[in-house]
């Protein structure tokens, strides 16, 4: 299988390291790269020669959130369309959620809205220390419906009240006050950081691997599909709003929405 937006490599030990790969675009996901990764996640899972997955993004960003072309294909879609572009979404970060492997986050760059989902389905991510991190949907008169389950399951309700409404921009410390990075390193150290974390893996029965990360998820309160459709229902009327419509046309139109202040 070839990849348009994703490169997918497989060393000898085992270990997969899929990269996010529009480096020009801030590795933000279009409806594209939302397939491929869904696809990359059965595929890794269904390989037994694949001990451990590294989950990375090439150039400056890691993921940037969602794609410009995919944000302008949503102001003209229905409400059907929007829903089906929500639920692809929510099925490729919950395919990454379950996968029987060993997800590690390798953040080399910022994240943002989408791509703070990404992270949040990681086992483990280790970032950068000078990365930046953002919540940023509220900025549009939207709210991070989609990814919510998988960004609550990671933070807790009281670290995600922080930041899920107010779209402020965080560093990397706080990152790993929040719950999201497990560690943040200079950039020279964050390859012998993830290798540090491949390693153990290496040792370890595949299967019993699996079986302890399902019931890991089993026992943290699996995230239901009334959950998922919640968040997918929610997502749509704040498309549908007015607040939506005139944060997205601000966006768009390089100024500031009515409700932000002034300078």
């Amino acid at each position: 299988m070839t990849f348009e937006t994703l490169d997918l490599t497989l060393d000898p030990r085992g270990v997969a390291t899929l990269t996010l790969n529009r480096p020009d675009k801030h590795n933000a996901m279009s409806a594209a790269m939302i397939e491929e990764l869904a696809a990359a996640a059965a595929r890794l899972g269904a390989d037994d020669a694949v001990r451990a997955v590294v989950l990375t993004g090439a150039g400056r960003s890691f993921c940037a959130g969602g794609d410009l072309g995919w944000m302008q294909a949503q102001m003209k879609a229905s409400a059907a369309e929007r829903a089906e572009g929500a639920r692809a979404l929510a099925s490729m970060l919950g395919a990454w959620n379950a996968l029987p492997k060993p997800v590690i986050g390798r953040i080399q760059g910022p994240a943002y809205g989408g791509g703070l989902g990404l992270v949040s389905v990681c086992d483990v991510a280790i970032g950068v220390e000078t990365a930046r991190f953002g919540l940023t949907e509220t900025r549009l008169g939207l709210i991070p419906a989609t990814i919510g389950p998988y960004v609550l399951a990671r933070m807790g309700e009281a670290m995600a009240r922080r930041v899920f409404m107010s779209a402020r921009l965080f560093d990397a410390p706080e990152a790993v006050t929040l719950g999201l990075l497990a560690r943040a390193v200079a950039p020279e150290a964050l390859d012998a950081a993830i290798e540090a974390e491949i390693a153990p893996y290496l040792s370890c029965a595949p299967g019993a691997v699996a079986s302890a990360k399902a019931l890991t998820l089993r026992l943290g309160g699996a995230i239901g599909a009334n959950d998922v459709e919640h968040s997918i229902a929610q997502l749509v009327a704040r498309w549908e709003s007015a607040e939506a419509e005139e944060g997205i046309a601000a966006f768009f139109g390089r100024r500031k929405p009515r409700w932000a202040a002034p300078d």
